[in-house]
Parts: structure tokens; sequence; C-alpha cells
């Protein structure tokens, strides 16, 4: 798959909130995910598969409910993605809220190596 045919499949992942699935099909072994702030049982960069996959069921443990999620349409130049995803959620203990961020990946022999995240 070229960049932009990751960048589109990610954003119909993220979609659809399928992010798991994206994990599987799109990551490689050893790439990484940097987050904009450390926060309570995350670390702010998080490396291997097996550690992102960790990481998106125990956020997928905090959240009580899920309204939605938008992605713009991915920007794509040269081995790198991004766009603007926006989740309206309600996780645990907290109000229902729209949380946007900014999601930045880099890609190499076609899988995601590394994602970063700002807000």
């Amino acid at each position: 798959m070229t960049v932009a045919q990751i960048a589109d499949r990610l954003a119909d992942y993220c979609r659809k909130d399928e992010f798991s699935q994206a994990q599987a099909e799109l990551y490689a072994d050893d790439a990484v995910s940097i987050e904009p702030f450390e926060t309570p049982g995350f670390d702010k960069e998080t490396r291997g598969l097996k550690a992102l996959k960790e990481k998106d069921k125990k956020f997928s443990a905090m959240v009580e409910s899920r309204h939605g999620t938008t992605v713009s349409a991915p920007l794509v130049a040269g081995n790198a993605f991004s766009f603007v995803l926006t989740m309206d959620i309600k996780m645990k203990g907290r109000e229902r809220e729209k949380m946007e961020e900014l999601c930045v990946y880099t890609v190499k022999d076609g899988k995601i190596i590394a994602e970063q995240f700002f807000m």
C-alpha cells in the first residue's frame, strides 16, 4: 500500500472506532506512539505493537460511551500523513466531551512506524 492508501485506510478505521483492527493491519511490530503529555496510567511514549494494543485496551476500558468519531481528510507528504480526529465521548466518571487532536503518522515499508498526537 502507498502512504496515501494507508492514510485513507486508517482514517476509515478511526471513523468506525476500530482502532485495534487498524493496529493489527497497518502498524509495524516496533511502532512507537507519542502522547502530548504523560497522564495517569499512560506513558508519554509507548514502544512496540504489543504495548500499543495494551494501551488501546486500557483507554477503551476507561470509556463509558462513544457518540461518534469524525476524521478529516488525510494530508499526505512524503512518508508522513496527518488528520484531525474528533471523538464525542463519555469517559467513566466525567462529563461527555469532544476530544480533538491532530494525529501525525510516519510510514516505512508499508507500515505505520510512529504516531504522535497533539491537542
